[in-house]
């Protein structure tokens, strides 16, 4: 494995469920018991009605591209490496919508709707990354 040199993510006891769905190659959402509310980024209460009787429930995996920005120009190490790279808002199919990176296809390409997946970077033994490639 190539070392990784971008920034790794903070694994706090409320988003642990979802970076270890990931490392198993899952993406999770939260729904909220109270009121069926989905969600993504991980919280400790629903965002719609503050229960916090959440659950973990895998999502597809399937999504639409909602917006996206092509990066040309960057200092940040880890990312100069990489230019250009995609940073996109995709919405899953279970309604809830993720901030991403798309990999794996020309910028050109890109359309507002186009299907995405998700897929997986490993970057050690303790993270995967979740990114988005076309369908």
């Amino acid at each position: 494995m190539a070392e990784y040199t971008k920034p790794l993510p903070e694994i706090t006891p409320e988003s642990r469920p979802f970076w270890q769905g990931c490392k198993r190659h899952q993406f999770l959402v939260q729904r909220c018991r109270a009121c069926g509310a989905r969600q993504h980024y991980p919280r400790g209460v629903c965002a719609s009605c503050w229960s916090q009787d959440l659950e973990w429930l895998p999502s597809s995996g399937r999504a639409t591209v909602y917006s996206f920005t092509v990066t040309h120009r960057t200092q940040a190490r880890g990312f100069r490496d990489e230019l250009p790279y995609v940073l996109a808002w995709v919405e899953l199919e279970e309604g809830v919508q993720v901030l991403t990176n798309l990999v794996g296809c020309d910028p050109a390409t890109l359309a507002i709707g186009m299907p995405v997946r998700v897929t997986f970077e490993d970057v050690n033994a303790d993270v995967s990354i979740p990114r988005f490639t076309p369908a």
